[in-house]
């Protein structure tokens, strides 16, 4: 190719939810980045390979994979993008880092703490460009908050309250399925690692928290649920400041529920992915009577938009979110420099995680456990 552009061969594993959005991520990137790697659909894997078939004829792959192992193993794959389910991370990721090809991996980066943990072990040995999937956070406005935050406009942060609410299970006679059946796909397993990356993104590290989860519908039909359909958890920050989190797939009303609302000693900021191109920010400066949150609408002035609207208030998607994904994906396999959030950035999320399901159990404040 031109101008210093080349193409880099991509296999996905995974076609379902996240797979068709990685794809179509990776089929767009080049053209709104103007990436100097520019992505080549090659290859497929899902379930099966009928499965497959279906999908890379329906995104644009070149070829579709019998199974995973082929995929990773095939000369013409560069790059692997995991979009599979967690019980599957691990060996998927090890392959790949094993051949020399850099991961990305959807959240959560493993099944357990010990998955996420080899993981990290796997690709510091490996050297490879390495990120895990944390889309929401990528929002031109999240992106905004944080310089806020960095930039010292709140001032000393004092409080930080967040949620990752849905309510695709609050019906209790939706049937029992696969969300249903063990830890790594419950609340916990599935929304919580969102809202924890955004509390880590935003403020920094968590040194301990008090956490509980509850299963609501214990039974769906005649089959008994087991894993949590909510969880909460009180935390303090490395940074001393206190914080609240909250997560449910059982929020009567809530599609996507990602919330946050941060205070500081000079101001404030809200935010709701359900509204994912405003963010609501106050200033304590000026007369009290003119005093308020004023909704910022996002725009080329705020990171991460111009690229795909030139107009402010035009908005930007959930699929605009994995794009940018793949454009740092791109960026860290074109430079050899880590992109933020890699496998570790993932694995600190585990921890945390680890911590309040301890929490749960001994009904203490539990410290996080970091490797």
């Amino acid at each position: 190719m031109q101008d210093g552009r080349r193409q880099i061969g991509i296999g996905i594993v995974g076609g379902g939810y996240m797979g068709k959005a990685h794809s179509v991520a990776m089929a767009a990137v080049g053209a709104v980045y103007d990436t100097r790697l520019r992505p080549r659909l090659e290859m497929i894997a899902a379930s099966s390979e009928a499965s497959a078939k279906r999908y890379a004829d329906a995104f644009g792959f070149a070829r579709a994979a019998p199974d995973w192992q082929a995929l990773v193993n095939d000369p013409a794959i560069e790059a692997v993008v995991i979009a599979s389910p967690q019980n599957t991370h691990r060996a998927i990721a090890d392959a790949a880092f094993a051949l020399g090809k850099p991961v990305f991996c959807e959240k959560p980066l493993g099944a357990s703490i010990e998955d996420a943990r080899a993981m990290v072990a796997a690709a510091e040995t490996s050297g490879l460009p390495n990120m895990v999937g944390f889309n929401y956070i990528r929002t031109p406005a999240s992106s905004y908050a944080r310089q806020l935050i960095e930039e010292g406009v709140l001032g000393d942060i004092t409080w930080f309250r967040g949620e990752h609410t849905e309510d695709f299970l609050a019906d209790p006679d939706i049937p029992a399925n696969w969300r249903t059946e063990d830890a790594a796909s419950g609340t916990l397993g599935d929304l919580a690692p969102h809202m924890i990356n955004a509390a880590l993104a935003l403020l920094g590290p968590i040194e301990a928290v008090m956490g509980e989860m509850e299963t609501v519908h214990a039974m769906r039909g005649d089959v008994a649920v087991k894993n949590d359909d909510h969880a909460q958890m009180m935390c303090r920050f490395a940074r001393g400041t206190m914080g609240h989190l909250y997560f449910s797939r059982v929020a009567t009303g809530r599609k996507m529920g990602y919330i946050y609302e941060i205070t500081g000693t000079k101001g404030a900021i809200r935010f709701d992915q359900e509204d994912q191109n405003a963010l609501w920010l106050y200033r304590a400066e000026g007369p009290e009577a003119q005093r308020g949150f004023s909704k910022i609408l996002t725009g080329p002035a705020h990171p991460n938009y111009e690229a795909f609207c030139q107009g402010p208030g035009h908005g930007t998607g959930y699929q605009d979110q994995i794009i940018i994904e793949a454009r740092d994906f791109l960026t860290a396999i074109e430079t050899g420099k880590a992109v933020w959030p890699t496998f570790k950035d993932g694995l600190a999320v585990s921890e945390i995680i680890e911590a309040i399901r301890a929490s749960h159990a001994s009904r203490t404040w539990q410290q996080v456990q970091t490797a």
